[in-house]
């Protein structure tokens, strides 16, 4: 078990906080058995808490062309792009239970064009690693690849958006070193 802080930033005390973001916290410790660190790093500052989470959910639950694997798949490759470890190891861990594979999270974090994935979500990995790396450089060409896919104009502002959202994530996440809790490395790792 990891003897190291969540956070170099304070970590504020459950009952400390805001209700509202309590009872957020609680629900996802309610449904993962634990509370996610980024959790409580992000309620260091609470406004900025009910930001990011509300645009993490209109990103990640919405429904559309994207799978919610495919949307953590996006998740995953530009995190392991970004260098960020919480993010990899959280949305690794997320990616193995949504595809029921124990494989995929590390493949896609290191190199996902040899991934076990489709063509289609090599293509939409490329696009959001471009977004993530030269995002001046996305031209009509690159639309028209991905229209070739199947996606649609929503889908290509979907994986931009959540490329933009985890670049901000891994960003806060890096810089205030927080840890993934040690739950995340084990999760979903067995298929039978």
């Amino acid at each position: 078990m990891s003897t190291h802080p969540a956070s170099r930033f304070p970590i504020p005390d459950l009952v400390d906080l805001p209700d509202d973001i309590r009872a957020s916290i609680l629900a996802v410790q309610d449904k993962a058995g634990f509370i996610p660190n980024v959790f409580l790093a992000m309620a260091h500052r609470p406004a900025e808490f009910r930001a990011f989470f509300a645009y993490h959910d209109a990103l990640m639950e919405r429904e559309g062309g994207l799978s919610k694997a495919e949307r953590e798949m996006i998740v995953v490759a530009t995190s392991g792009d970004n260098h960020c470890q919480y993010c990899v190891v959280a949305h690794g861990a997320i990616l193995r239970i949504r595809t029921k594979n124990a494989l995929v999270a590390d493949q896609v974090s290191v190199n996902h064009r040899k991934a076990d994935i489709t063509d289609r979500q090599k293509a939409m990995l490329d696009f959001a690693l471009k977004v993530s790396n030269r995002s001046s450089e996305i031209d009509d060409a690159d639309f028209a690849a991905l229209h070739e896919h199947g996606f649609s104009d929503d889908d290509i502002w979907d994986i931009a958006a959540i490329t933009g959202l985890f670049g901000l994530s891994n960003r806060l996440a890096n810089f205030a070193s927080i840890r993934p809790n040690d739950e995340f490395y084990t999760m979903a790792r067995n298929f039978a």
